[in-house]
């Protein structure tokens, strides 16, 4: 650092004239900085790489050292001591070199702060003056200790602080050359490739921030999702008019105008100037024509004139997401916003069109499992606890504000889709319009009762009368068994489906003809959860117009209307049967999917050994209970059947770990082998049919008994 940098850095610190006279002299000095410095910013004294270049400042010799300083100090320097070139004569006077060395390494140079191979040491000039203390008058000489930022040239008093502050610097990809000339080169943006979409994203891409562009390549699976979704429903209404609110990088309205073509009409939104210029070059990147407000659009026409043939247009906006769904009307709306979605859905069902979806990507897992329940409370105002079926109590958690949401504005929901993963909480809702629909959602949206000792849970019963005893609700009898209070209240959640069987398999059907290989195993897994089965019987061919009307919810009030409602023996459906719809919903509601999941591993049995999942699968279903996989947990288990059968079946058909002087083969509790037999005792007398098992092979046979010819027929399965 030569001579003329030094003399305009020095001689802020040594004036001790008013705050009022040192900001023209600063004004000043940072002007002959503009000018006679090569780089855009001068870095403060106190930024330096070695402690060497601190003790150089002060090797000055006695004479230029005081040219530097103003005339008003009275610094007197003797033979052979140096100052410090942080701190004010007052705080520390000058001394000998051994002794400004230690000064230098301790005060300064331990507490420093790191960033690219700069230190960015303590400083104690008056370079920040402190809030006037009102006792006397020696209150203007009082200055207090302060860091330098090296990109910003902000001064912040505490340590842990300044880290903090240059952290956001990094995280928003500010280094010091970028901060001053403001937009990032086009050479350091980085492309990225998914679903034959090409995007530009800055090179801390994968760093959430509120205000920059954002892109988690985690959220593929999300994505994807999405799209199948949006493609369902434009086989069903077309063009469609489609809305990403949060658009970031645009990535996914980029995918939805590449791959649907002139069917959909996309419309992208973000808050963020810079987000909205990213997704105008992704747009270009990926020949397509941007379509902004009036003044600009001639210019972007012009810009894809020069270029090659746009594929598809798409339309850009900038504006609050909650504005633009209350000016406009969509078919599909997504939102993903960083965190909670609820501040954003009034907004969204307020204008959306009748029979179209929202999709909600919720982010804020942190609160939705249960590890801060305080702000579950806050924002979606349910009170909850983490259970072995958290993911799914999250689900239901997001799809009961949709609901609530969604009846404010005289509209009823109904779920499509339901997915919790590690990194998001995805619903997907189609909406119905009237006072009846919404009435008919906001009664699913109940309380639930879980039991702490043994996680049996139900959900309460219908209405407002008060129940004496809660307690008798739960199948478990924890309470009588145990002293105090067993169970919690949690919710308000959702009690009705969270899936749509016909519709997540026109869903995999767009999958298959789009070539998204990696969200048909999911969407397989949904289609046996919502089944609740594990037979994988999966059509690859095109929907028919008769399974539409399946899914659909055009003629249907209510929704999860089977199949049977509208074609019965190939005659079509008179009058008294859609009178009845309703009726026949509520008497075979059980068709639908249970409510949660047991984990497997949560009520395994110490000291044995678990049959493995699959075969555990078949013991329950051969015990005549509903059965299947779920996506919330690779080792969760959904049925219909109580928690004591459960663990007794499972402890049934456990082995010990140990062998000796036990015979191979399953055992049972002395307390739940009556229930076990009684269960599979019942199924026999019901059925009467009897089912061998070959424990080597694992194959059993099925011996069924006709009552009226007396024989006997055997199928096989393994």
């Amino acid at each position: 650092m030569d001579g003329s940098k030094l003399d305009v850095e020095v001689s802020e610190p040594e004036i001790k004239d008013k705050v009022v006279q040192q900001e023209p002299l600063r004004e000043s000095d940072n002007s002959i900085l503009d000018a006679t410095s090569d780089s855009p910013r001068e870095k403060h004294i106190s930024i330096q790489r070695q402690l060497a270049d601190l003790e150089k400042l002060a090797d000055l010799s006695e004479g230029e050292f005081a040219s530097t300083v103003s005339p008003n100090t009275d610094l007197q320097v003797g033979a052979g001591k140096k100052p410090c070139p942080l701190c004010p004569e007052e705080k520390f006077k000058a001394c000998y070199s051994h002794k400004l060395h230690r000064h230098l390494q301790n005060l300064h140079w331990k507490v420093s702060v790191e960033f690219e191979g700069y230190r960015m040491c303590i400083c104690h000039l008056p370079c920040r003056p402190v809030k006037p203390n009102l006792i006397g008058d020696q209150t203007s000489m009082k200055m207090g200790a302060h860091y330098h930022c090296i990109i910003c040239s902000a001064t912040i008093t505490r340590r842990t602080d300044m880290i903090g502050h240059i952290k956001r610097h990094v995280n928003k990809g500010e280094t010091e050359s970028r901060y001053i000339a403001a937009p990032a080169p086009k050479s350091s943006l980085e492309v990225l490739k998914e679903a034959d979409t090409d995007v530009q994203v800055l090179p801390n891409y994968s760093t959430p921030q509120k205000t920059d562009s954002y892109f988690n390549p985690k959220m593929k699976l999300n994505r994807q999702l999405i799209f199948c979704a949006l493609a369902v429903l434009a086989e069903e209404r077309n063009p469609l008019e489609c809305l990403d609110a949060f658009g970031a990088t645009g990535i996914m309205g980029l995918q939805w105008a590449k791959h649907l073509g002139n069917s959909v009409k996309v419309t992208i939104n973000d808050c963020n100037e810079n987000s909205v210029t990213m997704i105008q070059e992704n747009c270009h990147l990926n020949k397509m024509k941007v379509v902004m407000t009036s003044k600009e659009e001639d210019d972007c026409d012009e810009a894809m004139e020069e270029g090659e043939e746009n594929i598809g247009t798409i339309e850009v906006t900038k504006m609050d997401a909650n504005v633009i769904m209350h000016l406009r009307s969509f078919d599909f709306i997504h939102l993903d916003p960083f965190g909670t979605s609820v501040n954003y859905l009034d907004s969204a069902f307020r204008n959306v069109r009748n029979l179209g979806i929202v999709s909600v990507t919720s982010t804020d897992i942190s609160s939705l499992y249960a590890k801060a329940q305080h702000v579950a409370l806050r924002h979606y105002g349910c009170n909850i606890v983490r259970t072995e079926y958290y993911k799914e109590l999250a689900a239901r958690i997001v799809v009961a504000s949709v609901a609530r949401a969604a009846a404010r504005c005289n509209k009823g929901i109904e779920v499509l889709l339901a997915v919790a993963l590690e990194h998001f909480v995805l619903v997907v809702v189609r909406v119905l319009r009237g006072p009846s629909p919404a009435d008919d959602s906001a009664k699913k949206i109940r309380y639930l009762i879980h039991c702490q000792w043994c996680e049996e849970r139900i959900f309460q019963k219908e209405g407002n009368m008060v129940e004496e005893n809660p307690y008798r609700q739960l199948p478990c009898d924890c309470h009588g068994s145990m002293p105090g209070k067993t169970a919690v209240e949690l919710g308000p959640l959702w009690s009705g489906s969270l899936f749509n069987t016909g519709f997540l398999r026109r869903m995999l059907f767009e999958a298959v003809q789009h070539g998204l290989d990696e969200i048909q195993p999911l969407l397989k897994t949904l289609i046996c959860e919502a089944e609740c089965t594990t037979l994988k019987q999966f059509s690859i061919h095109g929907p028919t117009s008769q399974n539409k009307q399946e899914e659909c919810g055009v003629f249907i009030k209510t929704p999860d209307t089977s199949t049977d409602y509208f074609v019965v023996h190939g005659k079509r459906k008179s009058n008294e049967m859609i009178r009845n719809a309703t009726k026949r919903q509520k008497a075979e509601s059980n068709a639908e999917h249970p409510a949660f999941y047991y984990n497997i591993h949560r009520h395994s049995i110490k000291g044995m050994n678990m049959p493995k999942l699959n075969k555990f699968l078949q013991y329950l279903s051969q015990a005549g209970y509903r059965v299947s996989r779920t996506h919330f947990d690779p080792m969760g288990v959904r049925t219909n059947a109580p928690l004591a059968q459960f663990k007794s079946i499972l402890v049934k058909y456990s082995t010990p770990t140990y062998t000796g002087g036990q015979a191979e083969g399953p055992v049972q509790s002395t307390e739940d082998a009556q229930s076990g037999d009684y269960v599979q005792a019942s199924v026999d007398d019901k059925s009467g049919n009897t089912e061998v098992t070959d424990d080597k092979s694992g194959a059993s046979t099925l011996l069924t008994k006709d009552d009226n010819s007396n024989d006997i027929t055997a199928a096989e399965s393994n």
